[in-house]
């Protein structure tokens, strides 16, 4: 007996070892089908199969995530406890005219985060728990959620997908999905320094000259990053000043610093955390915003025209500190 219970620890304890190794995939973040989003593209069917679409009372109101079999991720300015009965959401959809894979369920719980800020939008985080859970196929995943030990650097490519705005004042019929480059806090906040507070609790997305964002109607949907051909939501797209503008990017609630909170609030099957890090050098810790006050307007009027400015200023600036740095390391040696 003592022999067998030792050999069962040591059983247990190999199998507790390789749940962390590397060479074994999660059950998560996987495309079985490889076939507001502003300056996005038709997303091909299979493409994102986590992507949610929330109806209230029959209206297209925002986007979610799948995370589990029963529980879907989104933004907490999206529905509260009083929309749980006015509220579907369908899994699978790829055309919002009509998809012969999608599914459709009601809820049966709605838990926003008690900290959630309705003027600041931080925590803008809401879990909700289907009626009934759904089968995963080629057009229906969970994705994957960066755990807290993860990192995004300034540059990192992500995307985003939804059925939001267009730019044109319109929502697509086919789901939309676009490449943007996170933007690090320090330039984020230097960007957003007259408007909204930037906090620890948001992530930063989106082209410095503009022309790629998400929009009205994304609210709720995934930013994502791919590792080793898994996907990892790090972001729920929660706000930004306009879409798509230049020096604006969109702002994300960042899911890895809700791992706890997520984990003790889903029942049932636990969602899969990922940690994600990059391996490039993160250049925002070397970032300074520019004391200078840029023109508001130029000959042409255009809000944060004179932002280009701002912007070469701060990355000389961010160059000649790595420089100075490099240069004292190679002293030293």
């Amino acid at each position: 007996m003592a022999l067998q219970q030792s050999l069962c620890g040591f059983t247990v304890m190999i199998f507790l070892l390789c749940t962390g190794c590397h060479s074994q995939r999660p059950a998560c973040g996987r495309v079985l089908i490889n076939s507001r989003i502003v300056g996005g593209q038709d997303a091909s069917a299979g493409m994102w199969p986590w992507q949610a679409v929330l109806l209230q009372n029959g209206e297209f109101s925002c986007g979610g995530s799948l995370i589990t079999d029963q529980w879907v991720l989104t933004a907490a300015h999206c529905l509260s406890i009083f929309d749980l009965n006015s509220t579907v959401v369908h899994l699978g959809v790829q055309n919002r005219s009509g998809d012969p894979n999608a599914v459709s369920r009601t809820l049966d719980d709605i838990v926003c985060h008690p900290e959630y800020d309705t003027q600041t939008l931080d925590n803008d985080i809401c879990l909700i728990k289907l009626s009934a859970p759904v089968e995963f196929n080629s057009y229906i995943q969970p994705v994957c959620l960066a755990s807290k030990d993860s990192a995004f650097h300034d540059g990192t490519s992500s995307w985003v997908t939804g059925f939001g705005d267009n730019g044109f004042g319109s929502s697509p019929e086919i789901l939309q999905e676009v490449n943007v480059p996170i933007v690090g806090p320090n330039r984020c906040r230097c960007y957003y320094k007259d408007g909204n507070e930037i906090t620890d609790n948001m992530l930063c997305a989106g082209l410095e000259n503009g022309g790629k964002d998400s929009c009205q109607g994304d609210s709720g949907g995934p930013l994502v990053f791919e590792s080793s051909s898994i996907w990892i939501q790090g972001g729920v797209v929660s706000f930004g000043a306009g879409c798509a503008q230049a020096y604006k990017p969109g702002i994300y609630a960042k899911v890895s610093n809700y791992q706890d909170w997520i984990s003790n609030t889903v029942t049932g099957t636990e969602p899969s955390f990922v940690d994600y890090l990059p391996g490039n050098m993160d250049m925002d810790q070397y970032f300074m915003c520019s004391t200078m006050e840029p023109p508001t307007t130029t000959d042409d009027d255009t809000l944060f025209g004179g932002a280009e400015h701002l912007s070469h200023f701060t990355h000389i600036f961010s160059l000649s500190v790595l420089a100075l740095l490099l240069h004292v390391f190679v002293g030293r040696m």
